[in-house]
C-alpha cells in the first residue's frame, strides 16, 4: 500500500513538473493552452506571425465569421514590431485595450458604426477572457483579440482622418489618400503616449461646424428611436377624394406614432390635423406652421437610423474640406438654404438663399468671387433654352419677345425671332437670348461672378417674395441671395481695407449704393478675391442639438445606399 501511494505521489509530482515546465500545449481544435502566464506573450507573438502568414494567402480572412479590413497595414505593423502583442500582456488586458474597446463600443457617439471595428467578435472575446480563467490560458484567443483590436484601430484612424466617402473633385484635403506609414506611426505614437482620446481628436477636422455637429451626437444617439414607422406617400392626387382620404388616414397614423394625435378611427378635421403637424414640427425643430408639404413628409419618412447615417455622411463631408480654411470665405449650404460670410472662424452675417430645383441642381464647387455687376443683363443658359424656350419658340416665334427677351447673334446684333426657322434646331441655337438690365431682370440689381464651368453665379432676384418659403429649391441653378447688399458692401469694404493703393480702387460701398440708386450698369473688378464654397450638408449642430435639413437632391440617400446600406 505504501509503495502504491509513493508511486502515485511521484506521478503527481512529475505531472506538475511537466505542466509548469511546458510553455504550451494543444488542447483541442482552436486552442493553444499556455500554463505559464510569463510565457504567454512569446506564444502570442508566434501565433500572430503564423496567423498573418495564413491571412496573406486567404484575403485577410481569420475564419468564416471574421476577417481583417486592413490586413496589409496590420501585417506591416507587426512585422516591424517582432509580432509582439499590443493590447495584452501575461494574460491581462493593457489599459489601452480597455480604452479602445470602450471607444469601439460607443462608436456611434463619434458618428461611427461599432460593427465596422469588429465589436461583436471583440465583445465575445473580452467577455470570455474576463470571466473564464481557463480561457485566459488560450493563446489563440489573445492572438485573435490582438489582431482584431489592431485592425479596428487602423480602421478607426482611416475613418476619423479620411472618412468613408470616396474622394471627388471637391476633396481638396491633401490627405485624401493615407499612406501605410501614417497608420503605423499613429499606433506607435499611441503605444508611446498612451493617449487614445488625444490621438483621435488630433486626426479630425478643425472646422468649427464639425465639432458643433459632434456635440449633438450623443444626445441624438441616447434618444434614438430605432422603430420602423408608417410610410406616407406624397404628393397625392389632388382632386381625387379617395387618394386624399388615404393620405390623411396615413398621415394621421404616422403622426400618432409620434404621439401627436389620436390613432382612433375618427378622421381628424383640418384644425386637429394642423395642431398635430405643429406638435411634430416642434419636436423636430421644423417651422411650426401646421402645414404639410415636401419638407415635413420627408421628415416623417426619415427614421432615426437613417438620420444617423446622414450625420455620418455629413461628418465625412467635413473631412473632404481643406485642413485649413481661408481666413475669409463665403459658405453656401444648399439643404440649409443659407449663405454665411465667415471671417476668422466667426460668422459676419448670414443670408437666406434660393438654390436650384432638383431637376436643375446648383452644382457643388469651390471658387472665388472675381467681379460684381450692378444692373446686370441675363443671358439665358443653353439648358433652359433647349428644355423650356425652344419647344415654345417652334409654336410661337414671338414667345421670347413677349417675355421682354432679345435674340442676338454673335456680333451682338438684335435679330427678329420671327425670321428664324426654329424647327431645324433641337440641341441648341446659334444665338443668345438676353434679358436687358432693369428692376424686372431675373438677376435683380446685382450679380457676383466666380469662375466655374456651369454658368452659375450668386445674384439678387426680381422674385424676392420667394425668400418667405421654407423650401427654397426654386432656381434654374444659380444661387439667389436675399442679403445681397451686405455681401456687396462687405466685399467693397474688404477691398478698401486691404488695398495698398486705395486711390487705384475704382469703387467703394458708397459707389455701389450710388450706382444702384441711379440704376447704372457697372462691372467691378474685385481685388481681394474671397473664396466661395457651395456645399451639401443636410444636418448641423446648434447648441448641442442636431438640426436636419431636407435631402433636396437625394444626395444623402444615394450615399447611404452606396456606403451604409447594410448598417
Amino acid at each position: 500500500m505504501f509503495r502504491v501511494l509513493k508511486h502515485c505521489s511521484y506521478l503527481a509530482l512529475c505531472l506538475i513538473f511537466i505542466l509548469n515546465s511546458c510553455t504550451s500545449r494543444t488542447n483541442g481544435e482552436g486552442k493553444k493552452i499556455v500554463t505559464n502566464p510569463n510565457a504567454m506573450d512569446k506564444e502570442v507573438a508566434g501565433q500572430i506571425e503564423s496567423t498573418l502568414n495564413k491571412l496573406a494567402d486567404n484575403s485577410g480572412k481569420v475564419n468564416d465569421s471574421m476577417s481583417l479590413n486592413m490586413q496589409q497595414i496590420v501585417s506591416e505593423f507587426y512585422n516591424k514590431n517582432d509580432h509582439q502583442p499590443v493590447w495584452s500582456s501575461t494574460e491581462k488586458w493593457l489599459p489601452l485595450a480597455d480604452s479602445l474597446y470602450l471607444f469601439i463600443k460607443n462608436a456611434e457617439n463619434e458618428g461611427l458604426f461599432p460593427s465596422d471595428y469588429h465589436f461583436s467578435n471583440l465583445k465575445i472575446l473580452k467577455d470570455t477572457l474576463d470571466k473564464d480563467s481557463v480561457a485566459r490560458m488560450n493563446a489563440n484567443l489573445w492572438t485573435r483579440a490582438d489582431l482584431l483590436l489592431t485592425d479596428g484601430f487602423m480602421h478607426i484612424i482611416k475613418d476619423l482622418k479620411q472618412g468613408r466617402l470616396q474622394p471627388d473633385s471637391l476633396s481638396l484635403n491633401k490627405d485624401s489618400v493615407l499612406v501605410d506609414k501614417f497608420f503605423i506611426a499613429s499606433l506607435n505614437k499611441l503605444i508611446e503616449k498612451k493617449d487614445l482620446n488625444g490621438l483621435f481628436v488630433s486626426l479630425q477636422p478643425k472646422h468649427k461646424k464639425y465639432w458643433e455637429l459632434k456635440k449633438g451626437i450623443k444626445r441624438f444617439v441616447d434618444s434614438m428611436d430605432r422603430r420602423v414607422f408608417t410610410h406616407v406617400t406624397y404628393p397625392f392626387k389632388r382632386g381625387d377624394e379617395k387618394d386624399s382620404l388615404y393620405f390623411i388616414k396615413t398621415l394621421q397614423k404616422r403622426l400618432a406614432e409620434n404621439n401627436c394625435i389620436s390613432a382612433g378611427k375618427k378622421m381628424p378635421d383640418s384644425t386637429e390635423l394642423s395642431a398635430a403637424l405643429k406638435k411634430y414640427q416642434a419636436q423636430k425643430g421644423l417651422k411650426a406652421d401646421g402645414k404639410y408639404g415636401r419638407e415635413i413628409i420627408s421628415s416623417l419618412n426619415s427614421n432615426d437610423a437613417e438620420r444617423f447615417k446622414r450625420i455620418a455622411i455629413t461628418l465625412d463631408r467635413y473631412k473632404q474640406l481643406p485642413e485649413k480654411m481661408p481666413e475669409k470665405y463665403i459658405w453656401v449650404n444648399l439643404p440649409g438654404y443659407y449663405l454665411e460670410l465667415v471671417n476668422a472662424d466667426t460668422v459676419v452675417f448670414e443670408s437666406k438663399v434660393i438654390c436650384g430645383k432638383p431637376e436643375t441642381r446648383t452644382p457643388l464647387l469651390t471658387s472665388e468671387i472675381s467681379d460684381i455687376v450692378t444692373y446686370p443683363t441675363w443671358t439665358v443658359p443653353t439648358s433652359i433654352i433647349v428644355k423650356q424656350y425652344l419647344p415654345k419658340l417652334k409654336n410661337n416665334p414671338n414667345y421670347i419677345s413677349r417675355l421682354g427677351l432679345k435674340l442676338m447673334n454673335g456680333k451682338g446684333e438684335v435679330i427678329n425671332p420671327g425670321s428664324i426657322n426654329w424647327a431645324k434646331y433641337s440641341k441648341g441655337i446659334p444665338y443668345r437670348i438676353v434679358q436687358g438690365s432693369g428692376d424686372n431682370n431675373s438677376l435683380g440689381v446685382i450679380k457676383f461672378n466666380f469662375d466655374n464651368p456651369y454658368a452659375v453665379y450668386l445674384h439678387d432676384t426680381n422674385q424676392r417674395y420667394l425668400f418667405k418659403n421654407a423650401s427654397r429649391a426654386l432656381s434654374h441653378g444659380c444661387v439667389r441671395v436675399q442679403e445681397w447688399e451686405k455681401l456687396a458692401y462687405y466685399i467693397a469694404g474688404n477691398d478698401s481695407t486691404l488695398s495698398k493703393n486705395r486711390d487705384s480702387l475704382k469703387y467703394t460701398a458708397d459707389s455701389i449704393r450710388n450706382w444702384i440708386s441711379h440704376k447704372e450698369r457697372h462691372m467691378i473688378d474685385v481685388k481681394n478675391h474671397i473664396t466661395l464654397f457651395i456645399r451639401y450638408f443636410s444636418c448641423e449642430g446648434k447648441n448641442g442639438v442636431i438640426k436636419f435639413y431636407e435631402d433636396i437632391y437625394g444626395e444623402d440617400k444615394q450615399l447611404m445606399e452606396k456606403y451604409f446600406a447594410k448598417k
